[in-house]
C-alpha cells in the first residue's frame, strides 16, 4: 500500500481485509478533523479466489491460470461447517440448461459437488471479515456523530455461480447469479426499509453519487439517477427504463481445480439483455460462434417452425426476438440518453418507450426488415469495434421506414 502517492509499504503477515479495514478507519479519523466532505471507496479482496498466472499458455494460446478458493481469516476458518450450496432447481440439473457451451456441460459428480460446497463455505467464511469491517465503519461514523449525515452504499461488481447450470465456480456468464447483485443505500433522505423493485445498473452510480452531493448531472452520462426517496421510488416503477445490457469478451475461467472437464472455454464472448417490465422478465443472449448461426435462448432448442407455435405478450416468439435483437443493436454502441431511452432511437416520435409498446403488430415489418441482426465478424479476446458487426444509426429508425 502507499499513502498519497508515497513509497509502497508491504504488510507481510497481515490479513488483507483486516488491513484495509484498519486503513479505512484511520482515514475517517483523519478526515473528520477537517470541514470538507469526503468520499471513501473500500474494496476488500474477499471473497475473491487467489489467482496466479503461471507465465505459460495453454493449447489455445490462453495464459495458464491457477486459482485457489478464498482464504478466510484464522478466526473464521471453522464457521458454517454444515452449509452447502442451495439446492435450487437449476443446481446441477438432471437435464442440461443454459445456452451454448454451458448446455453441453456434463453433470457434476459427487466429488465436484463436495468441492463446490467447500468452496461456497470458504466464500462465506472470507466474507465474515468484510462484514466485521462494515460494522466497524458504521460504529466509527457514529462515534464521530456523522452517521446520519453520511451516505453508505453497499454493492459489488459481479455475482458468482457455484454449481448452477452444472457450472464450476466462476463469474463469467450472463446468468442471474452472475449479474443480479445487491445495492443497499443508507443516508439522509433515503427511504427507510424500502425495497425498490426497479431496474438499475452500475452506469447509474455516477449520476446517483453526484445527486447525493447536489452536483450538476452531465448530459453525456450513460445512466440516470437512482431514486432514493419513497416519493421518487413509487413513480419510478412505471417510468424508469426496463433493460440491462451485459457484455463479455474472451475466455471463461473456472475457479475450480476441476475446471470444465479439465479445460477452459477459449470463447465465451456474448452480448446479453435483460428486460424486466410488468408481467415479463426476459433474458436474451447472442453468443459469438464460429458457425453463421446465433444462439438465442428465449426459445427451446427446436426447429424454427415451432417458434410460431409459441407466444409471448400475445405475439409469436419470432416477433419478440426481432424486438430484442433490435434493442441489443441500439445498446451495444449507445451513448448518453440513448442508453437510458433506447426505444426513442428506434421510434423518435416518442410513442414507444418499452417492449410491450414495441410489440404492436404495425411494427412487425420494420423490426424484421429494417434493423440488421446483431452479430460478430470474428470472435476476439477483447473489444474491437471493427469486429462487432453492424452498428445502429439514425437512418435505421422507424421514421425512415417505408
Amino acid at each position: 500500500m502507499s499513502r498519497n502517492s508515497g513509497k509502497p509499504v508491504t504488510y507481510n503477515g497481515s490479513y488483507s481485509t483486516d488491513l484495509i479495514a484498519e486503513k479505512s478507519l484511520g482515514f475517517i479519523d483523519e478526515t473528520v478533523q477537517g470541514s470538507r466532505p469526503f468520499f471513501l471507496g473500500i474494496a476488500p479482496v474477499a471473497s475473491h479466489s487467489d489467482v496466479h498466472f503461471t507465465g505459460e499458455d495453454d493449447a489455445n494460446g490462453i495464459p495458464e491460470v491457477v486459482t485457489s478458493p478464498p482464504f478466510p481469516a484464522e478466526r473464521h476458518k471453522d464457521m458454517f461447517a454444515d452449509v452447502v450450496v442451495p439446492r435450487t432447481p437449476h443446481f446441477n440439473p438432471e437435464k442440461p440448461s443454459g445456452v451454448y457451451w454451458v448446455r453441453d456441460l456434463p453433470r457434476l459428480n459427487q466429488t465436484h459437488i463436495e468441492f463446490n460446497d467447500w468452496y461456497y463455505r470458504q466464500r462465506l467464511r472470507s466474507l465474515q471479515s468484510a462484514d466485521e469491517m462494515i460494522e466497524a465503519l458504521v460504529q466509527k461514523l457514529e462515534e464521530h456523530a456523522i452517521l446520519d449525515n453520511t451516505y453508505i452504499v453497499f454493492t459489488t461488481d459481479n455475482g458468482f455461480h457455484v454449481g448452477q447450470h452444472r457450472l464450476q465456480p466462476g463469474k463469467y456468464c450472463p446468468f442471474e447469479e452472475d449479474v443480479h447483485i445487491p445495492l443497499l443505500i443508507r443516508g439522509p433522505g433515503v427511504a427507510e426499509n424500502e425495497r425498490a423493485e426497479i431496474v438499475t445498473t452500475h452506469t447509474d452510480l455516477a449520476a446517483t453519487f453526484l445527486s447525493m452531493a447536489q452536483g450538476k448531472l452531465r448530459e453525456d452520462f450513460d445512466g440516470e439517477r437512482i431514486p432514493l426517496t419513497k416519493d421518487g421510488i413509487v413513480p419510478a416503477k412505471g417510468d424508469r427504463y426496463e433493460h440491462v445490457q451485459v457484455e463479455y469478451w474472451g475466455f471463461a475461467l473456472s475457479e475450480s481445480k476441476y475446471r470444465y472437464e479439465g479445460r477452459r472455454i477459449p470463447n465465451n464472448t456474448y452480448k446479453a439483455l435483460r428486460v424486466i417490465g410488468e408481467h415479463y422478465n426476459i433474458y436474451y443472449s447472442i453468443w459469438c460462434k464460429t458457425d453463421p448461426y446465433q444462439l438465442h435462448n428465449i426459445y427451446p432448442s427446436s426447429d424454427s417452425e415451432n417458434m410460431e407455435l409459441s407466444s409471448f405478450l400475445d405475439r409469436p416468439i419470432s416477433a419478440v426476438l426481432d424486438r430484442l435483437d433490435a434493442l441489443t443493436m441500439v445498446l451495444k454502441t449507445c451513448r448518453a440518453e440513448g442508453c437510458v431511452k433506447p426505444w426513442k432511437l428506434l421510434h423518435p416520435n416518442g410513442k414507444v418507450s418499452n417492449l410491450r409498446e414495441a410489440m404492436h403488430p404495425k411494427f412487425d415489418e420494420f423490426y424484421k426488415r429494417k434493423i440488421p441482426n446483431v452479430k460478430y465478424d470474428h470472435c476476439a479476446e477483447g473489444y474491437f469495434l471493427e469486429l462487432e458487426g453492424p452498428r445502429f444509426d439514425s437512418s435505421m429508425s422507424f421514421m425512415h421506414f417505408t
